[in-house]
């Protein structure tokens, strides 16, 4: 569990706890076993989406998937631990009970939202065919969105956010899952192994369907600007205190790892 947990990455969805939060309230340290609660259940769909049943990976974060560093069998009960262990911390977020409630319902919508993603994408006779511009933003919306989305709206609960304040962040969150899986598929076709930390050309050679695949590189290059500039004009009327988050999402249109 600690391999998989402390071994790298961007801790995005947990920066996002913390600035939603913020955004919202003066006491953003409230938002803490929230945010480590998202980033553990980021941690456990790493693990099991890295596995040979899954897309076979054998390398995450320029180091060793868990199931390689390990063995399969580890791999799956460490994933499994870190799901339960993410609801266990939600406990310990000292906000009103009922408040409580709400963010144990989002992060249930979120991993949902996580699973059936990666239904959509990895078995695709799951459900009854749509066009793929649809079926695209279906697998992403879902497989990456779903769990920055409950980030966000998980941060501006423990904050006791305005239902204003609420919408706000939530559409700046489905913009930028979006953007996300969009520059992840870019960074697959136009970077290194060596450079992003994990095997690349992995989804054309499985014959996944990608932004690239079906906007083209120029087009997906639009696409993610579009959905930036979308992002950032939904929290920059909540001011200064969204700066961060405005940051987050030119950070997240221009990263090539």
């Amino acid at each position: 569990m600690r391999y998989a947990v402390l071994g790298g990455g961007k801790r995005l969805r947990p920066l996002l706890v913390w600035h939603a939060c913020a955004a919202a309230c003066d006491r953003p340290k409230v938002c803490l076993p929230a945010a480590a609660a998202i980033e553990y259940i980021h941690a456990f769909s790493l693990v099991h989406d890295d596995l040979p049943a899954m897309d076979d990976d054998d390398l995450r974060r320029g180091q060793p998937t868990l199931h390689i560093h390990t063995s399969e069998a580890m791999a799956i009960l460490a994933g499994d631990a870190l799901l339960n262990l993410a609801f266990a911390a939600l406990t310990r977020v000292n906000i009103d009970p009922a408040h409580c409630l709400r963010l144990v319902e989002e992060l249930t919508a979120g991993c949902a939202g996580m699973i059936s993603g990666q239904i959509f994408d990895s078995l695709p006779k799951a459900d009854p065919a749509i066009e793929d511009r649809d079926r695209l933003e279906r697998i992403h919306r879902n497989k990456t969105g779903a769990l920055i989305r409950a980030a966000c709206r998980i941060g501006a609960i423990c904050g006791g956010a305005s239902a204003d304040t609420l919408s706000a962040l939530t559409t700046y969150a489905n913009d930028i899952g979006l953007m996300f899986q969009a520059v992840d598929d870019l960074i697959d076709v136009e970077q290194l192994a060596e450079h992003t930390g994990k095997r690349t050309g992995k989804d054309a050679d499985a014959g996944k369907l990608t932004y690239p695949g079906l906007l083209g590189v120029e087009g997906t290059k639009a696409e993610i600007a579009r959905l930036q500039a979308e992002a950032v004009a939904a929290v920059e009327p909540m001011g200064p205190k969204a700066d961060p988050l405005v940051a987050i999402a030119n950070l997240l249109a221009t990263r090539d790892r």
